[in-house]
Parts: C-alpha cells; structure tokens; sequence
C-alpha cells in the first residue's frame, strides 16, 4: 500500500494478490476528490502502454492544466464548476486532498519519498495499492480554506460522467449527502463503489454514507510511529510523538537549547495569546480546546514549542497544518504530563521525531476519529463495512509527499484491493467483491488478540467500529463463498431492507425472534462442505438451518439457508455483537458480523 515499504504488515500481506492482478494493470479507477497536481512522480506514465481502447472519457484543459496534463497513467481528467477560494478552474488540484487520495489508489512507485521537504520521517517507497492501475480524475471538491467543499449537483455529474467513461472502481473520500443514492447507477453499470465512513468518531452513530450497495471504510492505524524526546532540564528524557523536523528555512527554529517551560491550563487560542509565552514551550494542562487552537495561540505568541495532552495520537496531520515550519508541537498523554508538572525542571529541548516501524508498534487499531455506527438512517444496515490504513499515510501532495490521516485515507487503501480483485475476477459483481472483502477480514492483530478500538478509553473493536474487520487482500482473492445481490434488488418492494442479501446482519429492535434468509454462492472449489459456526450476541439465541451445507460437481452454486434470532429475557437493552462464520476443511473461513439490539419499547432505545 501507500504508506511507505516500511510498513510490513500491508506490504507482505497483499503480495499474491499484487502479482496475481499484475499490479492492476489497465484496471480503471475513477476518483471523485479535489483534482489532481499530474506532475507528481506517482503519475509518471513510463512504461505504460497504449490507454485502454474501452476508455472513452476526455481529458478537459483549463487554468494551469492542458492536454499533456494527462498521460498513460491520468488518462483522463474533468472539473466541475464550485466556489472555491484561491482554486484552479481546471482538474487541477490546488488543496492536494484528491492528489493524496489518487496516489493512495495507484501511485506508481516513488523511492526515496518521506513527509515534506527531506524530513526522513516515515522514508520509503510510496507507492498505489494498485500501482499498475490507470487513473481517471473527477474534480467535484474545491478548496475553501484549510478545507474541500464538494457540491452535490457536482458530484452527481462526475458520477454519471464516470459511468459513461468507463471506470471500473469509484473511489470518493468525501462526506455523505444527498447525492451519494445517484451511485446506484454506477453499481448497475458493474462499477464498485468506495465511500469513507467519515471522521466524527468516537461518537456512535456518526457514521456516514450507509446506502447498502456502497463498501463504506473506517479507519485504521499502521505499524508505524513517531517517537520524539523531550529532554528535562534535569536530565529526564520523556517521550511524546510529533511529526516535528528540523526545516532548512529561515522561518525554522532551533530547538537544540534549553528553554524555559510554561505550563498553562485550557490552552485555547485566545488565552495563549493573552499569556507572555515568547520563547517559552508551552504544557498544556487538560486542554479544552483542540491542538489546532493551541497551536495558533502558541504561533501568534511566539512559542517555542508546545506540549500538548491528549489521549491518543490518531491524527497527529493536524500539526502539518498548524504547527509546522513554526513551532514542533508534541503529543503526550497524561502521564508524561504528569511527569514533567512534578520534575524540579523549568526549562526543556525538544528533539526531532524519530520513525519507529515494525512488530513492535502495537497495530491496526481502530482511530479515535473513525465514525462509528450503527446507521441513524439505516439501522438494519450494518456499517462500516470495513476498516484499512488511515492513519499518517504517505502520499503525493502537489510536488511533495505528506502524511495525513482520516477515512479519506483509508477509502482509497480498498479501492486499491477493489482494483485488483477486479483485474483477478472480472466477473465478479461489485456485491461479490463487497462480500469477498468483508467476509475475509481479521478481527484479531499479528499476535492473535483482538484488534482493539482507540477512543477516550481503548476497548475491544466491535462491528460497528470496523463492519467485518482489518481488511485481508490476499485472502479476499479466494473467500470460498459470497453473499450476491443484483442491483435491482436494493429497491425492490417485494424485498425488506433487512432481507437483503449483505455479508452482515444487524437487528435494532429485536424484541422476541426474528428470522433472515442469507443465500451463498461458491466460488471456490466445486466440491465442497460448509459447517456453521456460530457466536451469538449476549443475552440473545441465534440458530442456523441448516448448519451445514455442501456443493458437488455438476450441482447448483446456491445455497439458502435461515438465522433466527430470539431474545433470552425480554429487556430494554443495548447492542451484542456475534457472528456467523461458513467453515470448510480449513482453507475457507466465511464471516460475517452480527449487531442485536433487545428492546421492549420502541420509543426507548440504547445504541451503546
């Protein structure tokens, strides 16, 4: 993946699936996003052959962007008019959000790349989960501030544009809305669809973009940090974590001497500001605003650096935004905090951040930001589907390479898979792909224990953290079995949107049994036995019939079979997560997450 060939659990884990695809060679990825800078050296086009004679979209000209803008790798590019400030009226990306997404799918690969201007964090080789595949640019998204707008008659027209172009994926890191239901028109062209989940999380019930047909992706943290010392006065050593480096710029500077320590509590922009911080690190104590606040506060008094508390460190991009070629901001929890209040020490250096990568770096975790469900609009859906990288991702930003965290990082990690899962089955349907990704996915970390979920406290990661799980390439190219579903059958009367033939199950208001038909086809080997497993949701009995279920040469690819559901004490209560895994004779494990929510009153209800 993109993230850096440091990064060893992405690297090695979609290796046959890589080779398998030939890289996604001439598979077609359409990104809806914010445009593109095509002079990054992950779209060099060298050694690519002829554009696929199926493509028949256009490459449109504009401010700062002509025909040779585009080339056997972006083979095609159009913008749609917005109100961004300071903007390209051409594909051209003048936030960088679409480049860092479009890299992220199919960069081609980069040696030598690392955050910014020769930092050396997080140095490696970038490269596209896909890297072979091509790229078709959509500019719906425009730059308003720090952040993209993308308006919705806007993305309705990429979408339809896409569609008769040619792509074989969507990929659109970008919030829900109203437009995201016009996508079922690419599902009926065989388009797959990728959604981030969005970035309201912890919070429940903040997920987004929960439409059945769409592969809806949270969040998650890879096998990398960035460690950065903190030496006390007292000789004390304390570490902390930052994306902080020394500049070759005049507005850098120096952090190698001693300086006087500030403590302060709330740390908010406003009473940074009001307080004599110059020169001085800044401690914040139990802040109550964010470290985007801190760190203006801390700027505009001429800080020299800030130590920031905070539970976790999921989104340390804030500091490119903020602190960056101004002041290092370091995060630390409580503890480390605590530390340095009680040292004897008044004054402290901030080194610079180190790159830690490897078994050693407890990982995936779900993010802290990562929306969770389930759906306030669809409860019976259960999402996110899937969780993938998304946490300080290495891509291409204008001419430079940027670490940014969010699910707008981990879409285009499963466009990628979806990519190359296409090149190996083209037959597929984007509901066999959604399954063969969800069903195959690990809920357990290198070490065989639960993938926990960052939050205020870490905790077991549950479905409606990360739907089916981490997502597993090499082991979604051959799932055994798939849950199909024509495009049709999403609005279809005659079929309850809870009958629906989805790789998951969730049930919001059981109150005394219920039961679900779930139909399977073989992919795998045309002779074959598959027992039920089941792990049913506290406090509630779920029964497969049958529970087992065979194939033979010759014989349907089909089967059908029934889960029921019956609450074992009738109780207003919260939601138990289980599961139903299809196992062969070993080589197939077929899982599928499963939410209940026991309730007596409907108008009385516990989403924890």
């Amino acid at each position: 993946m993109s993230y850096g060939q440091q990064a060893s659990s992405s690297s090695s884990s979609s290796s046959r699936l890589l080779r398998k695809a030939n890289y996604g060679e001439d598979v077609i990825v359409g990104i809806i996003d914010s445009g593109i800078w095509p002079e990054s050296r992950s779209f060099d086009d060298s050694g690519y052959g002829p554009v696929p004679k199926r493509w028949k979209g256009v490459c449109q000209t504009g401010q700062a962007f002509n025909a040779s803008s585009c080339n056997r790798k972006v083979i095609g590019a159009r913008w749609y008019a917005g109100d961004g400030v300071d903007e390209y009226k051409s594909p051209r990306d003048a936030h960088g959000h679409g480049t860092h997404t479009a890299s992220t799918v199919a960069g081609s690969p980069v040696r030598g790349a690392s955050h910014g201007a020769g930092s050396g964090l997080a140095a490696g080789t970038a490269r596209g989960g896909a890297p072979r595949a091509r790229l078709a640019i959509y500019k719906a998204c425009h730059r308003v501030g720090i952040q993209t707008a993308c308006g919705d008659a806007s993305v309705i027209a990429a979408v339809d544009d896409a569609i008769g172009d040619g792509v074989d994926v969507l990929s659109l890191s970008l919030g829900g809305g109203d437009e995201i239901r016009e996508t079922l028109h690419a599902v009926r062209a065989g388009i797959t669809v990728v959604f981030s989940a969005g970035n309201e999380g912890p919070v429940q019930q903040s997920v987004v973009n929960t439409l059945p047909w769409l592969i809806t992706v949270a969040a998650a943290t890879v096998d990398r940090t960035f460690p950065t010392v903190v030496t006390l006065s007292e000789g004390e050593k304390l570490v902390g974590q930052s994306l902080y480096y020394h500049k070759r710029s005049a507005a850098s500077k120096s952090n190698d001497s001693f300086s006087s320590l500030h403590f302060t509590v709330g740390c908010e922009k406003e009473q940074l500001e009001s307080e004599n911080i110059t020169g001085k690190i800044v401690v914040c104590i139990e802040p109550s605003a964010g470290l985007a606040s801190a760190a203006l506060g801390g700027i505009a008094g001429g800080a020299k650096g800030i130590i920031f508390e905070q539970h976790n460190t999921d989104a340390l991009d804030t500091q490119i935004m903020f602190c960056e070629g101004h002041i290092p901001c370091i995060v630390v929890d409580k503890d480390t905090r605590f530390r340095i209040l009680e040292s004897r020490s008044k004054m402290a250096k901030i080194s610079p951040a180190a790159t830690m990568v490897g078994p050693e770096v407890a990982s995936p975790r779900v993010a802290t930001f990562s929306s969770r469900g389930p759906s306030a609009q669809f409860p019976s859906i259960l999402k996110p589907d899937i969780a993938a990288p998304g946490v300080s991702i290495l891509a291409a930003k204008r001419d430079s390479y940027e670490l940014m965290s969010g699910t707008s990082m981990a879409c285009p990690h499963v466009s990628a898979i979806v990519a190359l899962l296409k090149s190996v089955h083209p037959d597929w349907s984007p509901a066999m792909i959604k399954s063969a990704i969800v069903t195959t996915a690990s809920v357990t970390d290198r070490f065989g224990l639960p993938i926990q979920a960052n939050s205020v406290q870490r905790k077991p990661a549950d479905p409606f953290d990360f739907g089916g799980g981490h997502i597993q390439p090499d082991r979604a190219m051959d799932p055994g079995l798939v849950y199909d579903l024509k495009p049709d059958d999403y609005t279809n009367d005659d079929i309850a949107i809870e009958q629906l033939n989805l790789p998951s199950i969730a049930v919001p208001d059981l109150k005394n049994s219920t039961t679900f038909t779930r139909t399977v086809t073989n992919v795998g080997p045309a002779k074959a036995t598959y027992r039920a497993v089941v792990e049913a949701p506290a406090g509630v009995k779920m029964s497969v019939e049958p529970p087992v279920i065979a194939f033979q040469k010759g014989g349907p690819r089909n089967a059908t079979f029934k889960v029921t559901f019956m609450a074992k004490q009738r109780v207003q209560g919260g939601y138990a997560f289980g599961s139903l895994t299809w196992l062969d004779d070993g080589k197939h494990s077929v899982r599928i997450p499963v939410a209940v929510r026991t309730v007596v009153r409907d108008f009385v209800a516990d989403v924890s």
